[in-house]
């Protein structure tokens, strides 16, 4: 199978692209950048969007580039990918497309209310590809998955083993908590699947692992990975958000943004990719893909 993929110097794209390669498919890598549609493969079966401004923490980007980027370029690319003979269009949107903060789990029923342009860029696009006809033979799947993660993967889990690393208590221990992640290795798996099943019905799914873990939890499997006693810290969690105050206006590591992903719920349901795969459960547990992940720091 000829696979054209956007967004493959990104930490997905890394991993999915010489997986899929491995796999056997011809995968053509290009870039959305200048005067894409002259790249474009003329001939492909399947097209992979990955490409997209992601979600700024440190809120110094514009509100127009991500519906420039995020919803613009993905309509153009959903056009041309109607025009031609592939079969199969899969977007990766985001969790946060449907909700910023979740009381519950998140399943794809919700009524999306995206509070950021981030999700409401990746919403808008979301709604554009379900708005046109899609002809016959042809599938949409629109993915949104929670937090990714695997081997060489930056961002908060990095925070956090360096903190843990160090030996540094973790202070925010008094905030009660439960996450979804996702695996790289079940995100493969699901592509996968999808890639070689022409009878998966396309549609809008959540990917996550199919277990939620507090960040306490976390913390304790960190502290395993690096063979140390996980030390944790019941703060007033009204101390450490005026701290966090402090750090938006001050540029320090720890910032409102950043506190809100490392203490709020945000479980995310998977059943209906399950379904749709015919599986019970994924081929990685939460568990043993965090620990992938954190030995390789």
């Amino acid at each position: 199978m000829t696979i054209s993929i956007t967004g493959s110097s990104g930490f997905v794209g890394q991993n999915l692209r010489p997986h899929l390669i491995e796999l056997g498919h011809d995968v053509q890598s290009f870039s959305l950048r200048g005067d894409w549609q002259q790249q474009l493969p003329k001939q492909y079966d399947s097209i992979i969007h990955l490409a997209g401004k992601a979600h700024d923490t440190k809120n110094t980007s514009s509100a127009q580039e991500y519906f420039d980027v995020n919803t613009e370029l993905t309509k153009q690319l959903f056009d041309r990918f109607i025009q031609s003979e592939a079969r199969d269009f899969i977007y990766f949107s985001s969790v946060k497309a449907a909700a910023d903060t979740v009381e519950g789990v998140l399943d794809e029923g919700i009524v999306p209310s995206p509070q950021t342009p981030y999700g409401q860029s990746k919403w808008q696009a979301e709604q554009y590809l379900n708005s046109q006809p899609l002809p016959t033979g042809k599938r949409l799947f629109i993915l949104r998955p929670c937090m990714i993660h695997g081997p060489g993967n930056k961002g908060n889990l990095n925070l956090l083993h360096n903190v843990v690393s160090k030996g540094v208590p973790y202070p925010l221990a008094a905030f009660d908590n439960r996450r979804s992640f996702l695996s790289i290795a079940n995100l493969q798996f699901a592509i996968k699947w999808i890639l070689k099943n022409p009878d998966v019905p396309g549609g809008t799914y959540n990917l996550a692992d199919d277990d939620a873990l507090s960040t306490n939890d976390l913390i304790h499997l960190i502290a395993e990975a690096r063979g140390k006693k996980a030390k944790l810290w019941r703060l007033s969690p009204g101390l450490i958000k005026g701290v966090a105050r402090m750090g938006d206006t001050l540029k320090l590591p720890l910032n409102s943004e950043r506190l809100k992903k490392l203490t709020e719920s945000y479980v995310v349901a998977n059943s209906k990719i399950k379904g749709a795969l015919q599986i019970d459960k994924f081929p990685v547990s939460v568990r043993d893909g965090l620990l992938a992940t954190l030995r390789s720091f």
